[in-house]
């Protein structure tokens, strides 16, 4: 396969003319938080890495990827210590307060661990 550059001419220079390939499905949804932390993260601290995904049409695939993972796991967390805990339906019926209490005191623990393993690492 071979694929013809084409270039535009600036002052004494040439310069190609080069778009982002976003790939497949990447494109459809927003970005969701742990992905956009991740990149900043990468872009901060592991700036070489960074700019060697954005460049060769890596970082947003993988975003999106490191982004599902992150929710995905949250969400698991956030279930094995409901389980734990008897935190259930029959406590969301009785005490309401309570229930929206612990399941966010679980997702607070959750997003503490995936940032400090996954986003952060």
């Amino acid at each position: 396969m071979t694929t013809e550059l084409t270039y535009t001419r600036v002052g004494d220079y040439l310069i190609p003319d080069l778009t982002a390939d976003t790939g497949g499905d990447a494109g459809l949804a927003p970005m969701g938080r742990y992905g956009r932390l991740r990149e900043r993260f990468l872009k901060e601290h592991h700036h070489s890495t960074y700019t060697s995904m954005l460049l060769t049409g890596r970082m947003e695939p993988y975003l999106y990827q490191i982004d599902r993972q992150a929710q995905m796991q949250v969400d698991q967390i956030v279930t094995r210590l409901m389980r734990a805990s008897g935190v259930g339906e029959a406590m969301k019926a009785r005490d309401q307060l309570g229930w929206v209490q612990a399941v966010n005191s679980f997702k607070a623990m959750a997003e503490e661990r995936v940032l400090a393993e996954l986003i952060y690492d």
